[in-house]
């Protein structure tokens, strides 16, 4: 497996389209510092269990088996703008259309994705987004 920040990074994007939550979590580290730009009190709500900090690998599989258990299969799509890389920081952005589940709603949200590697693992996993787009499309 190439381990260049690039590689990983769009490795770990490939595998994120594919969806198999257990084969993306296999590219972040044991320990990895995740986190969501997402007020505070909101996160692990019941409308978004799926936003919130995060721990390690273990963490991962389960953030991406959350994420697909909430929005509608088969109606999501992300448009990959620009990969930025700087050593082994790299920066995603783009944007994200899902369809809420529990509603019905879709929503597009611009985000950017600050991910750092190590010894070809994501040690760190920070997600800025438009989360009233996401808020939206989840409030009944």
């Amino acid at each position: 497996m190439a381990t260049t920040t690039r590689a990983v990074v769009e490795e770990l994007l490939l595998r994120i389209g594919r969806g198999d939550p257990d084969e993306i979590a296999a590219l972040y580290a044991e320990r990895c510092d995740w986190k969501l730009d997402w007020p505070e009190e909101e996160h692990g709500g019941p409308v978004t269990p799926w936003i919130r900090h995060r721990a390690g690998r273990a963490d991962a599989a389960d953030h991406f088996r959350d994420l697909a258990a909430h929005h509608v299969r088969g109606r999501a799509a992300t448009a990959i703008e620009r990969i930025l890389v700087d050593g082994p920081d790299a920066v995603v952005l783009g944007e994200i259309r899902q369809t809420a589940a529990p509603t019905g709603r879709p929503y597009r949200a611009r985000f950017a994705l600050h991910l750092t590697v190590r010894d070809g693992l994501v040690v760190r996993h920070h997600v800025y987004e438009d989360s009233l787009s996401v808020a939206r499309a989840f409030t009944p």
